[in-house]
């Protein structure tokens, strides 16, 4: 139960707490953290132990969102990647993006408009620019069917995503943040121009104040509001998902290929390498099961790779 007392005597009052110990987590205590404010970071598990090491491992300025007229979006996606890839180089490198054209697509110069526009959006770049290549004796051309003689070559970022997490939080701390794993949060209420928290593990529980109670939770956010008291909001929450099928090596080389080939389809199928000492989950193997995701990324494969 929470403490009557008005004052805050005893309890840690912070100005933020962040709960959630993914990148978006991180991110937050690190900035704030780094503007001179006092932050606690709760993560129930591990830092980056759902969804932050589970992505697509991509750092990358949403190119199909520009066909929805999202520029704005995109622009500030593209400074974000150009920042994160010239502060840590070393998990962060240049990925290029095959996109061979075929017909029934959008006209090949709508293509290349939205990629100019791709390369040009966020000003300054460090990355290569878009370039027109012909598939045929090309290395970039071995994996692909016969019938596909020519397409664009775009780069984005991959990135070593768990690492990333940790480098953050790793920052955080040093900006004076408080970093807590294996501690979850129980409640909250607001009194007066605090929130009073409850926060924990399997042996203690402990009531900590806070001026910002911030839900990072991931697929847990809602848990989150919940837990917060907070029966009403404005937004809805509505969960997405993200399908990774590994399976053996289908090409030499580190070039990504984009594979949807619908002009309907709202979703990006994509066949990405898998860098050497990638973590186990991403270790090449055959993807058992008959799933609709598998299913999908079969049928879209076989109109564009060779295997």
């Amino acid at each position: 139960m929470f403490a009557e007392q008005s004052d805050l005597q005893g309890t840690q009052v912070l100005d933020m707490l962040v709960v959630g110990g993914g990148i978006n987590g991180v991110g937050i205590a690190r900035d704030a953290a780094g503007r001179g404010l006092s932050v606690r970071l709760v993560e129930k598990g591990d830092l980056a132990a759902a969804t932050s090491s589970a992505s697509s491992k991509l750092i990358h300025g949403g190119l199909r969102y520009l066909e929805h007229g999202a520029f704005r979006l995109v622009r500030e996606a593209l400074a974000e990647r150009e920042v994160l890839f010239t502060s840590a180089p070393h998990i962060i490198r240049p990925l290029p993006f095959v996109l061979p054209y075929t017909g029934g697509l959008r006209p090949r110069a709508l293509l290349r408009l939205g990629l100019f526009l791709y390369d040009h959006l966020a000003g300054h770049r460090t990355l290569p620019g878009t370039q027109t290549v012909a598939f045929r004796g090309h290395p970039y051309g071995e994996p692909l069917q016969a019938h596909l003689t020519s397409g664009f070559v775009y780069s984005d970022c991959w990135v070593d995503d768990a690492r990333l997490v940790v480098l953050n939080a790793r920052d955080a701390a040093a900006h004076g943040a408080q970093i807590s794993t294996r501690t979850e949060m129980r409640s909250a209420r607001r009194k007066g121009d605090h929130w009073r928290i409850l926060i924990g593990n399997d042996s203690v529980t402990t009531e900590v104040a806070a001026r910002i109670l911030v839900n990072a939770a991931g697929p847990w956010v809602a848990e989150i509001l919940r837990r917060a008291g907070v029966t009403e909001h404005k937004a809805d929450i509505r969960l997405i998902k993200g399908s990774h099928i590994v399976v053996p090596r289908l090409y030499n080389g580190t070039q990504a290929y984009i594979l949807s080939r619908s002009i309907r389809r709202k979703s990006i199928i994509s066949a990405v390498s898998c860098p050497a000492g990638s973590p186990s989950r991403w270790r090449p193997r055959t993807s058992s099961g008959a799933t609709p995701e598998f299913a999908r990324f079969t049928t879209t494969g076989k109109g564009t790779l060779r295997r």
